[in-house]
């Protein structure tokens, strides 16, 4: 029987996924990837693995996660910017330590309990959306490459979630960013010595209309929050001056976004399909009409015929042709 190293957390998602990998003829052994520290996380993981009956590895990434996760994150707010850290952590982190400590164990195939499919085709491996529309998570799955993708198996890309669910007494799950343990985004950052300094808030003609309390505390497209008058929302982030900028919800369409960053499956497919659509958030509006791709000195400019609403400097803009991720990016502007 083959075995497939299984990124387990103990929860769910990971526990169904160890039953589907063994109905497809697998022998999973669990790796539970310690990112945050959490010893309650730990024990629980390697009580479930047990019960199960599977081996159980664990593997400190406490450093790497800090420096290219939650490092990344503070920087980001700290600069006006809007980042997923979840997508960062898949790429830079899971998949990887996942594909490394195969290696170590002479080990060829890798899983997680994401919601996702791996499809090939010419030779080339995409990210496919899961079967549960509304538990894909292929949308954070951009950043990985071909060779954790020609290495990855989806248990749970043919699963419904409410499915999963009944199967199970215990129904809770993590929600959220993982090391924020719940806490505001503003109360965390603070702790992380992010500083909130006020500074003005001024409509897009220039008009002080309000005083703010730290620009790491705003996204755009946020209509409360201290300071924004009623009726109006954030329209722009001014890291420089310390300054928000405030609109109405009309001056959030836009047509043209730059990406930077990018991992595309092939380069010639994104440039000259016909049927490309795109994503720049996990839920909420996204542009419904196919785009055209050109590519330009920072990655790729992406103009629409359906506006995209409200991105954000910092956003990951995902690229589909319908069920496949044919690649991905960072905004890195829009107008």
């Amino acid at each position: 029987m083959e075995r497939v190293l299984l990124g387990f957390s103990g929860g769910i998602d990971s526990c169904t996924s160890v039953q589907r990998l063994q109905d497809m003829g697998y022998q999973p052994i669990a790796l539970t990837i310690d990112t945050i520290g959490d010893a309650s996380m730990l024990a629980l993981a390697r009580e479930k693995a047990l019960a199960l009956g599977i081996e159980w590895h664990a593997y400190d990434a406490r450093e790497a996660f800090k420096r290219d996760v939650i490092d990344y994150f503070c920087s980001e707010y700290a600069l006006g910017h809007t980042p997923a850290p979840c997508t960062r952590c898949n790429s830079l982190i899971k998949w990887r330590i996942l594909a490394s400590v195969a290696d170590s164990l002479g080990i060829e195939h890798i899983a997680t309990g994401h919601y996702f499919n791996v499809v090939e085709s010419g030779g080339l491996y995409y990210v496919a959306k899961g079967v549960d529309a509304d538990k894909d998570q292929s949308y954070y799955l951009w950043g990985l490459d071909q060779d954790i993708l020609r290495r990855a198996i989806t248990p749970m890309g043919n699963a419904i979630k409410s499915d999963v669910k009944r199967a199970f007494e215990d129904k809770r799950e993590s929600m959220g960013i993982c090391f924020l343990h719940g806490a505001p985004y503003a109360e965390f950052l603070c702790s992380y010595g992010v500083k909130m300094t006020e500074g003005e808030i001024v409509t897009s003609d220039g008009v002080v209309c309000g005083c703010h309390n730290g620009i790491a505390r705003y996204t755009i497209g946020q209509r409360r929050g201290v300071g924004i008058p009623e009726g109006m929302c954030v329209v722009g982030i001014d890291a420089e001056r310390n300054s928000l900028i405030v609109g109405t919800k009309s001056m959030l369409h836009y047509h043209r976004l730059v990406v930077s960053g990018c991992n595309v499956v092939n380069e010639s497919e994104l440039l000259t399909a016909s049927d490309i659509t795109i994503k720049i958030r996990g839920i909420g509006r996204n542009p419904q009409l196919p785009v055209s791709v050109e590519r330009c000195a920072e990655g790729y400019v992406v103009t629409t015929v359906d506006s995209a609403y409200a991105p954000a400097v910092g956003q990951p803009l995902v690229f589909y042709r319908d069920n496949l991720v044919i690649g991905g990016g960072i905004v890195v502007s829009f107008n």
